[in-house]
């Protein structure tokens, strides 16, 4: 009777483990391993550095006054279309103009004081060749003379910059083109003593406008002139803008320890929607291939193994670039030569033809297990629907 206890024992004891596993087994996932693949196509293969910048006319002027004064006449205001030449300001010129008078009168006085030295200085030359007067007599004749004549000249120069000084004082546009600021007021004074004052500032061709971009050091080497741009503003969201890169200025910036360079871009502006200013996120394109054949940049990361594969065989190659193909039961290695890459499609220049499908990696596909097909239900609980009633 013991052994027959012990055995009911130990058999229902295996029949709870069996029980137990079967209902942890049954509610498992089932797995199953596939591959994903894309096919080797052309496409256009872009590298790209991003900056910032700043939109600028491509020359503006400050326009400024070398004179001091008070501004007496403004003819211009900010957005107005002004001609080289163009008279722009004046200042007062009541100044100036006593100035200039002072200058003219002592010049006539200079003048007139070298006409009686000239007499004077021929009369005693004729009396020391007679032996009349004195050597020491003539020399101070011809020393006043001299003296007569540095003094017009003086005089000349003194009214020359009289005159200047009252042009100074008639401010005109130095370029055509359009004001952008105005920094006085009629009736403000201005001050010329030790720097010029800002007037205007004057743009000359606002269709023709350029970005000043800051480009990372890291980048800058990749940059060339010549290299395609595009770039986009905040005023206009929705409009993408192209350009090229003019120049790269070989002067570094360094601000809080970081260093950019600047990278002159044309920005044509033939609709005026570009202002100074506006601030533009630039994308310089260093390198670009059009419709080259490519496969993937994830293929190349994707190596077989076992695990895998499963059962299927690997046929490996000899290479430092390898792409793999599936052909029946093998997963096959083609070692291909490569150009640039976008870090989305790698460039390939041989080793593998157009429409191949290479494989790209391993997804796993879960099966949910199918519902048993009785279970206990409640006698009292609804039955599926259209089954009928018993």
């Amino acid at each position: 009777m013991k052994k027959i206890s012990k055995i009911w024992i130990v058999a229902g004891a295996l029949l709870i483990v069996a029980i137990g596993i079967w209902l942890l087994s049954g509610n498992k996932k089932e797995k199953e391993i596939s591959f994903t693949t894309e096919k080797v196509a052309r496409a256009n293969i872009q590298n790209s550095v991003t900056a910032t910048g700043t939109i600028e006319p491509v020359t503006s002027v400050t326009v400024g006054t070398q004179v001091s004064g008070i501004v007496s006449h403004l003819y211009v205001d900010y957005n107005s279309v002004v001609k080289k030449g163009q008279v722009i300001a004046e200042l007062d010129k009541t100044n100036l103009t006593s100035e200039l008078n002072t200058a003219k009168a002592n010049l006539a006085s200079a003048q007139s004081s070298l006409k009686y030295e000239s007499a004077n200085y021929k009369r005693y030359q004729t009396l020391y060749q007679k032996g009349l007067v004195s050597a020491d007599e003539f020399e101070s004749a011809r020393l006043s003379y001299e003296k007569a004549v540095q003094t017009v000249a003086t005089c000349k120069e003194s009214v020359t910059k009289a005159q200047t000084n009252l042009g100074y004082a008639t401010i005109t546009s130095p370029i055509d083109g359009v004001v952008l600021s105005k920094a006085v007021e009629e009736g403000q004074t201005v001050a010329a003593s030790f720097n010029t004052p800002e007037l205007f500032t004057i743009a000359q061709n606002l269709t023709n406008m350029r970005v000043i971009a800051d480009v990372d050091e890291a980048d800058i080497g990749d940059v060339k002139e010549g290299e395609r741009v595009t770039f986009t503003v905040d005023a206009y969201p929705n409009d993408t803008f192209e350009g090229a890169v003019t120049q790269v200025r070989q002067e570094a910036t360094t601000t809080n320890n970081v260093v950019t360079y600047e990278v002159v871009i044309s920005a044509p502006n033939e609709d005026l929607k570009l202002k100074p200013g506006l601030t533009a996120n630039v994308t310089i394109y260093t390198a670009e291939k059009q419709g080259v054949l490519c496969a993937p940049a994830k293929a190349f990361r994707f190596t077989p193994t076992t695990e895998t594969v499963g059962k299927m065989k690997i046929a490996d190659c000899n290479g430092k670039n390898k792409l793999w193909v599936q052909e029946g039961n093998t997963m096959k290695a083609y070692s291909v030569q490569i150009g640039m890459t976008d870090g989305i499609n790698t460039e390939i220049i041989s080793g593998i033809k157009e429409g191949s499908i290479i494989v790209t990696g391993v997804e796993e596909v879960t099966e949910e297990p199918q519902a048993e097909a009785t279970q206990e239900r409640s006698p009292f609980a609804p039955g599926p629907p259209g089954r009928k009633k018993k």
